[in-house]
């Protein structure tokens, strides 16, 4: 029996090489190329030859372009991560942790669909009597959900035809695969090719696909790199197992906002949605303490009231930065810059910032921020009660402008925060009830007030 011709496919850009090499020809990236086996070319060209034909050119103008209808899934933070609820025909990809919920947040949004719409629930992971079992553990009816369980992908393309659904998920995409490919499940051209081929499906049928995908120890979906640019819309849920909390966080979304997040608490009945998400992120001090500040962060359309906590101790020789939620480098920068432009030296102290809730901040508006929970910290002064800041600082000690400035004070005042500090580029004209605004532009004018306010 002649030997199998094998070939090196990288799973970041899905490029091919006859032998291992240590760096992929085609993407540049390190230590990606995987085993699998080559595929003849008379299989490949059946496999595409429908895909041969020559579609017709059309003016950009001439082209219909009406807005998206959506139909929401019944879950209100699964909806404003979505854009609003799903769309015809558009293919969701959603990674997490094993246990963090994912399946039953979606056998809860199939079985709110199931009452507008035909669904399908198509498991690779496990048995059907399995997933009936987990929906009544949830209280959830389920008698017009529709359940497959198989992994074959030319059969998972039957049943959707006969069934015609409107929304169907398939948990996992690395479990399924194609009998045109001699390679196993999960592997490099099993993930790309199953995934091509029920985006087809969906663009064709109408059907809106949902994607379960496994994650890496680095957190990110496994599988080629390519699975995540040719789906509509990539969710990742976050969250500690040892939570109750859970986030949903859209990180691609063709018919929405990127960076939005959806905010659950999972309980005995499910993943139930949290109308106020800033409460999770705030620590309840019955006095203030020092070395803490609150900040309003921007997470897509929605502010959130974030509580960042810095602890400042004397470190020794070799004094420690460590920061849990925000990045370490530039929380050195800051360190820097408060040295230089304030004359506050923490050479010789470990500087511990952590943001409360577990929650993960991106954005430079936390800079003012950080910087006043260190001086809070370093002085043992606490902040004023009510107190909020948020701004960029850079690093010749200037503080810059935040995005939508006004949309983050007005949520402080809702939540009843009394004093801001913000950058004077973001100093409302008309004055907002309840709290006391105060402006600056330099990083030592903020540290000068801190010390006048507490």
């Amino acid at each position: 029996m002649a030997k199998e011709k094998t070939v090196y496919t990288c799973r970041e850009c899905g490029g091919t090489s006859p032998k291992w090499l240590g760096r992929c020809p085609a993407c540049g990236v390190w230590n990606t190329l995987e085993e699998s086996v080559a595929q003849a070319p008379s299989a490949t060209r059946n496999r595409f030859q429908s895909l041969t034909k020559a579609q017709a050119v059309a003016t950009l103008a001439e082209i219909d372009a009406a807005d998206v209808a959506r139909t929401p899934t019944g879950l209100e933070e699964l909806d404003r991560v979505l854009g609003g609820g799903i769309v015809v025909g558009a293919v969701v990809l959603i990674g997490g942790d094993p246990g963090i919920g994912k399946s039953t947040l979606l056998l809860q949004a199939v079985d709110a669909l199931s009452a507008r719409m035909p669904v399908l629930y198509v498991t690779g992971e496990e048995s059907g009597a399995q997933v009936a079992l987990r929906s009544r553990r949830l209280g959830l009816e389920g008698a017009r959900v529709r359940v497959l369980a198989e992994i074959q992908l030319e059969k998972i393309q039957l049943a959707i035809e006969a069934e015609q659904p409107g929304f169907c998920v398939i948990d996992s995409i690395q479990t399924v695969y194609s009998d045109q490919l001699t390679s196993a499940p999960g592997s490099v051209a099993q993930v790309r090719e199953c995934a091509a081929q029920l985006t087809r499906t969906a663009k064709s049928s109408g059907t809106t696909v949902v994607l379960v995908g496994h994650v890496t120890k680095e957190g990110a979906i496994a599988g080629p790199r390519v699975l995540e640019h040719i789906v509509d819309t990539v969710l990742y849920f976050e969250g500690d197992t040892h939570s109750s909390f859970r986030l949903v966080r859209a990180i691609k979304n063709r018919f929405g906002a990127v960076n939005e997040i959806g905010v659950f608490a999972m309980t005995e009945r499910g993943l139930k949605g949290v109308s106020n998400p800033s409460a999770i992120f705030l620590s309840t001090h019955s006095e203030p303490v020092a070395g803490s500040c609150v900040m309003v962060t921007l997470e897509g359309t929605r502010p959130l009231l974030v509580e960042l906590q810095a602890l400042v101790d004397s470190g020794g020789p070799s004094p420690r930065r460590l920061s849990v939620g925000l990045d370490r480098d530039r929380l050195a920068m800051l360190l820097a810059v408060l040295h230089r432009h304030a004359g506050i030296a923490c050479m010789d102290q470990d500087v511990f910032v952590n943001a409360v809730g577990g929650v993960r901040i991106s954005e430079p508006a936390a800079d003012l921020a950080v910087m006043l929970a260190i001086q809070s910290s370093l002085r043992g002064r606490a902040l004023p009660r009510g107190f909020i800041a948020f701004g960029e600082v850079g690093l010749a000690g200037e503080v810059r402008p935040a995005p939508r400035g006004q949309e983050r004070l007005k949520e402080a005042a809702k939540l009843g925060f009394s004093v801001a500090v913000v950058p004077k580029a973001n100093a409302p004209r008309k004055p907002i009830e309840g709290l006391t605004i105060h402006a600056v532009d330099r990083v030592e004018q903020a540290i000068e007030l801190l010390r006048n306010l507490s």
